[in-house]
C-alpha cells in the first residue's frame, strides 16, 4: 500500500481508530516520562496494540509524534478560528484568539511544552514540520486581521515579520509558564495586552 508524506498509510474510516489510539498513547507518555525517555515499546504498551500495528502506521517515532503534533496544531487553529468574531472590536477579537490558544495550551500542556522544546531538536525533517507549523499559523493570524475592523485600526494587512514576533513570543511565554509550574491561563491576560500592543499601529 503507497504510504502519505507524513509517513502514514492513507486513511480510511476503519483505520482511524488504530491510528487514534497510538497518538493517545504517544501523548500520554509524553505527559508521564517527557518525548525523549518514552520509545516505541511505551507506544505500544499504552495503546494496547503491536509492534507490527504500530509500523502499519508510522515509519518510527519520530513520525508518530509529527503526525501527533500536526493534529493538534489544527485543533489549535480551529479553536481560535471558531473563537474569534469579526464583526467584534478589534481588541476583543485578538483576546478571543489569545484565550482560545492559551485554552487549548492549558488542556495539553505537556503537548504544548514538547512542541516548543523538543521538536527543534529532532534534525531536518522535524524542522521542516516546525517552519511549517508556523507559516500556517502566521497565514492564519493574517486572516484573522484581515477584517472590516482590524482594517480600519490600520492593522491589515499585518506583516509577516510581526506575525512571527508575536507569535513566536507567545509560544515562549506559554513554554516558560508551563516549565515554572505554572497554568497557561493565568498568563492569557498579559498575553492579550501583549498582542495588543504589538498589532497597534504607531
Amino acid at each position: 500500500m503507497v504510504k502519505a508524506e507524513n509517513g502514514t498509510r492513507p486513511r480510511t474510516a476503519a483505520r482511524e481508530g488504530h491510528r487514534r489510539r497510538l497518538l493517545d498513547a504517544l501523548a500520554t507518555c509524553i505527559a508521564e516520562q517527557g518525548y525523549a525517555a518514552t520509545t516505541i515499546a511505551d507506544i505500544v504498551r499504552c495503546a494496547r496494540t503491536s509492534l507490527r500495528t504500530f509500523y502499519e502506521y508510522f515509519a518510527d517515532k519520530n513520525a508518530c509524534y509529527i503526525a501527533l503534533l500536526t493534529d493538534a496544531n489544527a485543533l489549535i487553529m480551529q479553536r481560535i478560528a471558531a473563537a474569534v468574531d469579526p464583526k467584534a472590536p478589534w481588541e476583543t477579537q485578538v483576546r478571543q484568539a489569545v484565550t482560545a490558544w492559551t485554552t487549548v495550551a492549558e488542556s495539553a500542556p505537556a503537548i504544548t511544552l514538547s512542541w516548543i522544546r523538543d521538536l527543534p531538536s529532532l534534525g531536518a525533517t522535524a524542522r521542516a514540520h516546525e517552519r511549517a507549523s508556523m507559516d500556517r499559523l502566521v497565514a492564519m493570524l493574517q486572516a484573522l486581521c484581515d477584517t472590516d475592523e482590524l482594517r480600519a485600526a490600520g492593522i491589515a494587512p499585518l506583516p509577516r515579520q510581526k506575525a512571527i514576533i508575536l507569535l513566536g513570543g507567545l509560544r515562549e511565554l506559554m513554554a516558560t509558564t508551563i516549565e515554572d509550574g505554572g497554568r497557561v491561563g493565568d498568563v492569557a491576560d498579559l498575553a492579550t495586552e501583549v498582542a495588543i500592543s504589538v498589532l497597534r499601529p504607531a
